[in-house]
């Protein structure tokens, strides 16, 4: 890689960044951070782990709380628990005063897994041990215990697993939650008796199985080059590129930077974060579409080489009945970029209110008349010319098309189909369709104020019009998700198609779908990729030839280099509330890119 850019201001990277602000209790950062946690894994033990129960697996059965009483560090251990998988919180001292250890029975009983932080005060408490024992017989109870041992004796009846953290510091408790769901190994066995059945040599060790959270220098990376970030994502803002963005890094398996800047709006209003959801546009793309159509190929249910009117027989009589399933995911079978859309809505085919004429909402007070898609879009879609056929012309009708072969095959909705067979065993809380059926409205950032057709700010609705009239579930577009959850997504395409201990893709179908695979362009099947056109720098500088990702409208991007061990994930919602191109022409994605990869390089010499 060649250095062609001076670092600007160097600015430290605080907890507060790095664990999305619940761990700002926590005085460490670089060297000294990655020192300490260094101490804390050779001080933890994994006891009565006999029946594999940690690193938790399994996670879309799962419903998880996490119970706390006087661990001083709590906040940032349930924080980092929630990067894994919904845990809802409890504070058990409310419990030891006006309320009891039976109404904590009672409130966690819809839940089947309980993890209990414990410190040495607590272990000594009666009440808590009496809870725990009582509670075991028809839940799964992990105890995180945060001292010297020197009580563990009041837990000999209990049979669940305990992670003994004998230093007690912020780091610690980072460790153990990210310990209990495989993000950090645990490695180390008892060296000293700690009751007369826990003696030295016990215990059970494990491998990370799921993205770690932690500081850059932990992969050798300095903070301080990082800090050209903060630079260029405050000139986007400034320049009005985008009201506000969330970048993350990851490297190695581990996520070393996160961080959300500006706001939700160009109005100082409400600030972006980290866990905020945006519109994902054409990553949807490879986000729902493409890994469906990997699935259905290793199971043998999907043939790229197959044409459509083998999986649509309503095809078998159009233009687009002999186009291959490659050349769709390749942008080669010839489909227009795109069909008229609310331009050609009559007004007799929409509605401001519901009803049973029409049911399909596209957002507030506009609703479509019933069947539009089928009777309307569905038929432009199929009986479009395919004047460019063999090229590549890049085109949402043919993964719309593609989607319809997906829902054919397996029988369910988009939406459904990715959320059990990904997005919930992945542990993604945000990523999914229609996220207004889950989430308020203030955790997604606005997309464009469409005063012409819609009449309303975007909000929790999908930007993209041909998905809008298809009732928010489209094969192109439509997904919402945050950094985290897409983080998590492609470290399990990087990892080769695993990740948390269960195989999502075979590693060859990854292998297969991510290498360049067109003749006529640089795209891989569905994927975009590196361009070795090197005056277009894309997406990056120093990107290598292995990379694989997408771009989004809405101004998102996800990048994945193999070569080097990276996950890259921005953010932003650069369509309010208008079209904007100053994302693109001030290259604050790939620039932002360019950053991380000159810090890899500086942490090389």
């Amino acid at each position: 890689m060649r250095k062609n850019r001076p670092f600007g201001l160097t600015i430290i990277i605080s907890a507060f960044i790095l664990f999305n602000s619940a761990c700002a209790q926590n005085p460490y950062s670089g060297q000294a951070y990655v020192a300490e946690q260094r101490q804390v894994q050779a001080s933890t033990v994994l006891l009565n782990n006999q029946k594999d129960i940690i690193p938790l697996k399994d996670l879309a059965k799962k419903k998880m709380a996490s119970i706390r009483f006087s661990n001083a560090f709590a906040a940032g251990f349930d924080s980092l628990l929630n990067n894994y998988a919904k845990v809802e919180t409890f504070n058990g001292t409310d419990y030891l005063g006006a309320k009891s250890m039976e109404d904590l029975s009672r409130d966690v009983k819809l839940y089947n897994t309980l993890i209990v932080q414990l410190t040495e005060a607590d272990i000594a408490n009666t009440r808590i041990i009496d809870f725990i024992k009582a509670n075991q017989k028809l839940k799964n109870i992990v105890v995180a215990y945060f001292g010297r041992g020197t009580q563990l004796v009041n837990l000999n009846d209990f049979n669940g697993p305990i992670i003994c953290a004998e230093r007690i510091t912020p780091v610690s408790s980072n460790f153990v939650a990210q310990a209990i769901f495989g993000g950090i190994a645990i490695t180390q066995k008892l060296t000293a008796a700690y009751t007369q059945q826990l003696t030295p040599g016990m215990g059970f060790t494990t491998k990370q199985i799921r993205l770690q959270y932690t500081v850059p220098e932990e992969v050798g990376i300095r903070t301080e080059n990082l800090a050209d970030i903060d630079k260029i994502a405050r000139e986007a803002i400034a320049q009005h590129a985008t009201p506000g963005c969330v970048v993350l890094v990851a490297k190695d398996g581990k996520v070393i930077f996160n961080k959300a800047y500006g706001f939700h709006t160009y109005e100082p209003v409400v600030q972006n974060k980290v866990t905020d959801i945006f519109d994902l546009a054409s990553m949807t793309k490879i986000s729902a579409t493409t890994i469906e159509a990997m699935k259905l190929v290793d199971e043998g249910k999907l043939d790229i080489n197959a044409t459509i009117a083998d999986y649509l027989p309503e095809a078998k009589n159009t233009p687009v009945k002999d186009v291959k399933i490659w050349e769709i995911l390749t942008h080669q079978a010839g489909f227009i970029a795109d069909i008229p859309t609310f331009e050609v809505v009559k007004p007799q085919e929409h509605s401001v209110d519901s009803s049973a004429a029409y049911p399909t909402k596209v957002n507030e007070k506009y609703y479509l008349i019933k069947d539009y898609f089928k009777n309307v879009m569905w038929p432009k879609m199929l009986r479009g010319p395919l004047k460019t056929r063999g090229q590549y012309v890049y085109s949402d009708v043919g993964m719309c098309v593609l989607q319809q072969i997906i829902e054919n095959i397996t029988a369910t909705n988009e939406a459904e189909y990715t959320q059990k067979q990904f997005y919930a065993p992945l542990g993604m809380q945000t990523a999914g369709f229609l996220p207004l059926y889950r989430f308020s409205a203030d955790r997604i950032p606005p997309t464009e104020v469409d005063r012409k057709y819609r009449k309303a700010t975007l909000k929790g609705y999908v930007h993209d019009p041909t998905a809008a009239l298809m009732g928010g579930v489209a094969g192109h577009a439509g997904l919402f998700a945050d950094a985290i959850d897409i983080a998590t997504l492609y470290q399990m395409l990087l990892n080769g198609g695993t990740y948390g201990g269960e195989e999502y893709i075979k590693p060859a179908t990854v292998k297969q779908f991510t290498a360049k695979y067109s003749n006529v362009s640089r795209r891989g099947l569905g994927f975009d990729r590196w361009d070795p056109a090197t005056d277009k720098k894309y997406p990056s500088e120093f990107a290598s030839d292995q990379t694989f990702g997408h771009t989004g409208f809405t101004g998102t991007c996800i990048w994945v280099d193999p070569k080097y061990n990276l996950v890259y994930v921005f953010l932003s919602n650069r369509v309010y509330p208008d079209l904007s191109s100053k994302l693109t022409s001030l290259s604050i994605r790939p620039r932002i890119q360019d950053v991380v990869y000159q810090a890899i390089e500086k942490g090389m010499e």
